[in-house]
């Protein structure tokens, strides 16, 4: 008979020695409780199936932080929720349709299809203009969707100098369209 361990002990086991084993025990112990989460919250299957993924890969990069102030459970329960909350509140304020999608609903209305697959081509003109760099922040933060903190994290950056490239990568694109609409 398996010996069940705590999650304060597969946490330390993690930290030390058995980061896999603690891996799928906590994940088999919690997979259906985030996935309830992010379904409560998302009201879509496949959606809540992604953004528990998500979340259990933003648990364990985190899991150095877990100050054990709460429990575990309560502990991947706020992750989940501010998670999902995140994700809702950025598909919002960003609508997210692929550029396949846009040109395949457009494609119907023959002379708005043309205009619209020449914004796009210029779009993704003016993108592919941009440095890799650039062109690899931009993609993060407004295709996958990652955070300001998550992107200065990654890329070994202070928020505001994260900020300021975007905020300059946005801009050479506008400058790039206004410039490619005069000719």
């Amino acid at each position: 008979m398996k010996k069940v361990t705590s999650d304060d002990e597969l946490i330390r086991q993690h930290l030390t020695q058995q980061p896999n084993q603690c891996f799928e025990e906590l994940y088999k112990k919690y997979v259906d409780k985030v996935y309830q989460r992010c379904l409560f919250m998302t009201k879509d299957a496949e959606q809540a199936q992604d953004f528990t993924q998500d979340v259990f890969i933003k648990v364990f990069g985190k899991l150095d932080d877990f100050q054990q102030r709460s429990s575990f459970s309560t502990w991947i329960n706020v992750i989940a929720y501010n998670y999902c909350a995140d994700q809702i509140r950025l598909a919002k304020r960003l609508p997210t349709t692929s550029i396949d999608e846009r040109l395949e609903d457009s494609l119907g209305e023959s002379g708005e299809a043309r205009v619209q697959e020449e914004s796009l081509d210029l779009a993704r003109q003016a993108l592919t203009s941009l440095p890799p760099q650039e062109q690899l922040l931009l993609r993060q933060k407004y295709e996958q969707g990652l955070s300001l903190e998550e992107l200065a994290r990654i890329h070994q950056l202070t928020l505001s100098a994260v900020k300021m490239r975007l905020k300059r990568s946005r801009e050479k694109i506008q400058y790039y369209c206004a410039q490619q609409q005069t000719r």
